[in-house]
């Protein structure tokens, strides 16, 4: 994000996945990050909407020292929890909630991030954090968007799915978001590359390159 966001290297350095995430996720003024993880995904909302509160929750401790330390190289305020989504009792709710899930199958890595989380449970479980007419928003792995679509469509209208291509024409990523007791349709963008410099170099949102494509019409 131009320079923007800085992180320390360590167990897990964030990904492509979190500036999208945070490009698509509309402005709001109380956030919740599931799995923040060191803190990647918020640090680059927070880049694009300084003045949210943001709280994020992890289910590592070891994550949430790496996420208070990059906030902390950053100039910004996360509150940080240790809670698993699963499990997490509270009546909290937010204005957005934004999550990048354990998405992957199979053998996790070290750090454990991205693996072998029940996607059904988790999302019903973010979902019960956003307020009512709120916004949730998620990048996940394609192939598991229809899972995740059809867990939202029973509670959000107003879907709006973005495909992110790699090297093929088929599509590596979905970001998706959708409004809390909404009926409006869903809309299904075509999407860019995932390398896109008007994203992760020039720190642009979604919704700013969609102004920019319609002035142009």
């Amino acid at each position: 994000m131009g320079g923007r966001v800085e992180f320390y290297r360590g167990m897990y350095n964030p990904t492509s996945d979190a500036v999208w995430l945070a490009a698509m996720a509309p402005d709001a003024k109380h956030v919740l990050d599931v799995g923040v993880g060191t803190g990647g995904v918020a640090l680059c909302y927070l880049a694009n909407h300084p003045d949210a509160s943001v709280t994020g929750i992890d289910v590592s401790p070891d994550m949430l020292a790496a996420a208070a330390r990059n906030a902390e190289r950053n100039n910004r305020h996360i509150i940080l929890t240790h809670a698993d989504i699963t499990t997490w009792r509270t009546d909290e709710t937010f204005d957005l909630v934004m999550t990048n899930p354990p998405y992957f199958k199979g053998t996790p890595a070290k750090h454990n991030a991205h693996h072998n989380a029940d996607l059904d449970i988790w999302t019903r479980r973010c979902l019960a954090r956003v307020r009512p007419n709120g916004i949730f928003c998620t990048v996940v792995d394609a192939g598991v968007g229809a899972d995740i679509i059809a867990i939202m469509q029973k509670r959000c209208g107003d879907i709006t799915l973005f495909p992110l291509f790699g090297g093929t024409n088929t599509a590596e990523r979905l970001v998706i978001r959708g409004k809390l007791g909404s009926r409006g349709p869903m809309r299904v963008y075509a999407g860019l590359s995932m390398n896109d410099e008007r994203i992760l170099r020039d720190g642009l949102t979604i919704d700013d390159i969609f102004t920019k494509l319609a002035s142009k019409c």
